[in-house]
Order: structure tokens, then sequence, then C-alpha cells
């Protein structure tokens, strides 16, 4: 017997749910990453020779993905990709 585990949907902001793990009632804790489209959007910033705004992609969050992790046990739940 298999036993499948569906991540719980989550989005930009910290989420209240029962985490897969530890079946604990938990508020997500969130960490903004990097992904793709921020090293672009600073690659094109530096092409277009805008030197001072370089960093502002790796500052934005809505440049960068939000990775939510149960604080409990720290078990990846899910990303919420931009």
């Amino acid at each position: 017997m298999t036993t499948v585990i569906v991540s719980p949907a989550v989005g930009p902001e910290s989420t209240q749910l029962v985490c897969p793990t530890c079946q604990a009632l938990v508020r997500t804790a969130t960490e903004h990453r990097a992904n793709t489209r921020t090293h672009i959007y600073a690659l094109l910033l530096c092409l277009f020779l805008c030197w001072p705004c370089i960093c502002l992609p790796y500052c934005c969050g809505s440049c960068r993905d939000t990775v939510h992790r149960c604080p409990r046990c720290k078990a990846y739940i899910g990303v919420y990709q931009r």
C-alpha cells in the first residue's frame, strides 16, 4: 500500500495549516529565495547600465519565490512561485 502526501496550497504570506509531517497546527515559516526571473531582471539592469538598481530584484519580494516550512519540525511544506 502506498501513502501519498499532498502538499497544501500556499501563497505569498505565512499560512496556518496542519503540517503533513508532524500533524501540528502551525503558521508556516517563510523564506524568500531568488529564482531565475530574479537573475534575469538583474542581468537586464546590468545590460542597460542601471548599476545602482542591480540589487533591486534581490530586495523586492515580488521577484522572489516564497518557501514555506513548518516552524516546529522544519519540514518543507511548499513553495509559492511568482
